[in-house]
């Protein structure tokens, strides 16, 4: 028999026998799943959803629930808080937030598209407040919608396009909206008469002679059953996170941290992409963070590498703080405060106090740095503070502000034992339709992908926001599912 295998597809002449046959098969019930199952069956198709764990759920229902949306005008969060945030503006700063892997039509399709797809998620019976929350925040520990969730007010994109607050949370009391928004996605998938089969791990592909991708092949109960999906498949299976062999050959600066978040993020469906003619890009980028923002205050303070400089404009958004961090000299960097800014670090970070003094020389000392390196960063870090500027860095008031009430503390953030986690934002090429695409960049024929394991809306760690994941799985999970049920 033919083998089965990721890396290449199953000819769809070995296959003697067909134990389901649908219009589109999805893989994977996250966010990204449960939108392409619920467009496709909007559109007439028959759904057959294939999830290996054993139940919905996914990186997104790890997540905060949050949503970046914005452009035409505003949302009504948006303008209920007093911001006008122009489409143009949107699809300026989702570029600036893709840096050089940035995919300009979906920028600009998502930013078009956006005040529709928040309406469409409404539609679906997503709540939401409708307020907006002052300050910096990770997400609201209070039902609230709109947050500040990027690097919008700060250096350099606050030069690139307006500011505006674009993290729209579900409404739910403490942490963790992914989950609840999971459930919402998946009773309306199965509203819709989506079938779902749980426990079921994809294994290959099925490709017929003229290489067009006609089924799948799924491990239920350790027997290989045969899919049949006459208008398409749907990859919807998260990025590579827990795959270190992955990892090291695509993405080897993820070892110098050690805390990869998902939810079986293994790279299958990856794998499948590519083994059927899908090409893979921008596989190096990464999301890290270690959450030194919680408490706020902690922001006013100044990091700095071993060598005593800095290196970031700390007001911007920790995510690209922490990946910023990842790429100095040696295996730490360090955040300076005074007294008057210090607050006591969440435990969850495990950041240690690594040295203190009354002037910034003693801790220069108590840090073993040559004489005259972070002593000098902070003379002129302050000096211009007291003016409120910045002029390496561009940090802005009111978050800038002079560290000179003594006495002062160096917070150690190690990579390797502070909580910095990581998930990976590399993954197949696809068209603004979710159409999986080759080197050339044509479609491979019957094959869709969205959400982590494409490159998408979230693709440079340096510039990602809180929400654009979601944002990213959710509206393109939708254009993968719709075209998919038209075959």
């Amino acid at each position: 028999m033919t083998e089965i295998s990721l890396h290449r597809p199953y000819p769809a002449a070995k296959v003697q026998q067909w134990d389901f046959e649908t219009d589109v098969a999805v893989i994977g019930f996250g966010a990204t799943g449960a939108c392409a199952a619920i467009e496709a069956a909007q559109g007439g198709a028959r759904v057959m959803l294939f999830e290996r764990g054993s139940g919905s759920g996914g990186a997104s229902a790890l997540s905060g629930g949050e949503i970046y949306i914005g452009g035409g005008g505003g949302t009504d969060a948006q303008r209920a808080g007093g911001f006008e945030d122009s489409t143009e503006d949107l699809a300026a700063y989702l570029k600036a937030a893709g840096g050089p892997c940035a995919d300009e039509a979906k920028c600009d399709l998502y930013a078009q598209e956006s005040l529709n797809h928040y309406a469409w998620l409404k539609e679906q019976g997503i709540p939401y407040r409708g307020n907006f929350l002052p300050g910096k925040h990770i997400e609201p520990t209070d039902d609230s919608t709109l947050i500040w969730s990027g690097s919008e007010a700060a250096w350099p994109f606050c030069n690139i396009a307006k500011p505006a607050p674009r993290g729209h949370v579900i409404a739910h009391m403490g942490w963790g909206g992914g989950r609840p928004l999971i459930d919402i996605l998946e009773a309306r998938a199965r509203s819709l008469g989506v079938e779902v089969t749980t426990d079921a791990r994809a294994v290959a592909l099925v490709q017929n002679e003229d290489r067009r991708v006609v089924g799948v092949v799924v491990r239920i109960d350790n027997v290989n059953r045969f899919v049949r999906a006459a208008r398409g498949v749907v990859l919807a299976t998260g990025g590579f996170a827990f795959n270190e062999a992955m990892r090291r050959r695509y993405c080897p600066e993820t070892f110098k941290i050690s805390s990869p978040i998902g939810d079986q993020d293994d790279g299958v469906g990856i794998e499948l992409g590519v083994g059927a003619g899908g090409d893979a890009i921008h596989m190096e980028q990464f999301f890290t963070t270690c959450p030194w923002t919680m408490p706020e205050p902690q922001a006013h303070g100044v990091f700095v590498n071993q060598a005593g400089q800095r290196f970031i404009n700390e007001d911007c958004y920790h995510g690209r703080v922490s990946r910023v961090a990842v790429d100095q000299m040696g295996d730490q960097v360090y955040l300076l405060l005074d007294i008057a800014h210090f607050d006591e670090p969440l435990p969850m970070a495990a950041m240690t106090i690594a040295g203190t003094g009354e002037t910034w020389e003693e801790v220069e000392a108590e840090l073993e740095m040559a004489p005259g390196t972070l002593s000098a960063t902070m003379t002129f870090y302050n000096s211009h503070a007291r003016e409120g500027r910045d002029p390496l860095f561009h940090k802005l008031p009111p978050i800038l502000k002079p560290l000179e009430h003594g006495p002062f503390v160096a917070l150690e953030l190690n990579f390797a034992t502070s909580y910095f986690s990581f998930f990976t934002l590399g993954g197949l090429r696809t068209s603004t339709d979710g159409e999986v695409l080759d080197r050339a960049g044509a479609p491979v024929a019957g094959l869709f992908a969205a959400g982590r394991c494409t490159s998408g809306l979230p693709a440079w760690g340096h510039g990602y926001s809180s929400g654009l994941s979601l944002a990213d799985c959710t509206f393109f999970g939708r254009q993968a599912g719709r075209n998919a049920a038209k075959g």
